[in-house]
């Protein structure tokens, strides 16, 4: 079964660690936080897109906890985000996040684009088990 994760509309004008947060599945991954019952998913593919204006200043990573740590994707300038229409795929660095870590990807906005444009993120990947 396949998921995606999605935050439509969102700027990136502010910088800090969890400035954005993704819920995985609408929050139903986790069973009580039960290590050996909990879902798992397997990441494949983070896409930032359909820009309002440019972001291509904007320096963004993707974690798994809200202290910019546990990171399933690198520290990435979004370049290819400089007009509406436009997207960037992020390749995932780690792929594997159980429920019983956490129940969302946290963006961690490094450089702020310096704007007020938004932008939609979306994380697709593999349910492993719910």
């Amino acid at each position: 079964m396949l998921f995606r994760s999605v935050v439509r509309g969102t700027t990136l004008n502010t910088s800090g660690n969890a400035v954005i947060t993704i819920p995985i599945l609408n929050g139903g991954l986790t069973n009580s936080g039960n290590a050996t019952t909990s879902g798992a998913v397997i990441v494949r593919r983070v896409t930032i897109q359909n820009p309002s204006g440019s972001v291509a200043s904007a320096n963004v990573s993707i974690g798994t906890t809200n202290n910019g740590a546990n990171l399933i994707t690198a520290n990435t300038v979004l370049t290819s985000l400089s007009a509406g229409g436009t997207f960037q795929d992020i390749t995932p660095t780690a792929t594997l996040v159980s429920g019983n870590t956490t129940q969302c990807f946290y963006v961690n906005v490094n450089t702020a684009s310096g704007n007020a444009n938004t932008v939609d993120i979306c994380v697709w990947g593999d349910v492993v088990n719910f």
